[in-house]
């Protein structure tokens, strides 16, 4: 497996100082968060996309994916929510970047299956889109759609190579779904899996690897157990929590203690 951190640990920091802190590091990619917070979003232009594209090849350093922030579940019209979509695969084809990551989104005036039916919807659509671009749209375990058998929902509904899951560790946890339940139900869609540490589920407050109470050794275990060989990816949610110890200062020892697992699971 290969390792990657999500820039939604570092806000705003430059593209040559992310570059530089994964080549430093050990990290084979980087997930990029595509805000206007931050450097790399749509909102940017043909030189801007080049030369971010060109900062990690140089560093060989792979762009793993777009952290988008487009809901395929939430209700409403399509169109805007088909355009967001459109705007990050074209930018994620301009980087490199092999993947998109979206959220379900799904809204409390909606019921379980209206969700379900948007979101297939809008997914089988824009994966025909995502496959001119050359790209995958990963659909995350996330807020409406928390865990494995939720996305599986939608996912088997769209039935394109195109449109996959993202296994957010923490959302599949807090749904009360254990690892090898997770893993079966997404194994043929599964894009990457993102890896977090947090002290329990009142408190969520980003910790180093290993030192919460998250399963990661487990979820590495089964990864491992069935050959999957894709990416881990580290988000640590800096973003959101401004108290947290800075991210550059925990990579070296979160890459080791990965490393650890995947040794000790192999």
């Amino acid at each position: 497996m290969k390792l990657a951190f999500s820039t939604l640990g570092v806000p705003g920091l430059p593209i040559p100082d992310v570059v530089h802190l994964a080549a430093t590091h050990g990290y084979h990619g980087v997930e990029l968060r595509a805000h206007p917070d931050e450097p790399v979003h749509p909102g940017i232009g043909p030189a801007e996309r080049a030369d971010a594209a060109a900062a990690f090849k140089a560093a060989g350093v792979e762009v793993l994916g777009l952290a988008g922030y487009a809901h395929v579940a939430a209700p409403g019209d399509d169109a805007p929510v088909l355009a967001e979509i459109r705007d990050l695969l074209d930018l994620a084809r301009d980087v490199g970047a092999p993947f998109v990551r979206v959220f379900p989104g799904g809204g409390t005036e909606q019921s379980p299956e209206e969700a379900d039916a948007t979101a297939a919807r809008r997914l089988g659509t824009a994966a025909e889109y995502a496959a001119d671009a050359g790209v995958r749209i990963l659909l995350e375990t996330h807020d409406s759609h928390p865990t494995g058998a939720d996305a599986l929902r939608v996912l088997g509904a769209v039935g394109h190579r195109n449109a996959g899951a993202l296994w957010d560790v923490m959302h599949t946890w807090l749904g009360g779904e254990q690892p090898q339940e997770t893993y079966a139900a997404l194994s043929p869609y599964l894009g990457y899996v993102q890896v977090k540490d947090i002290a329990s589920a009142e408190d969520k407050t980003p910790l180093p690897l290993g030192s919460g109470v998250l399963p990661l050794a487990e979820c590495v275990e089964v990864l491992s157990r069935h050959g999957w060989d894709g990416w881990l990816c580290w988000e640590y949610e800096k973003r959101w929590y401004e108290s947290a110890t800075p991210l550059p200062e925990l990579l070296g020892a979160g890459r080791e203690h990965l490393g650890r697992l995947l040794n000790e699971s192999a």
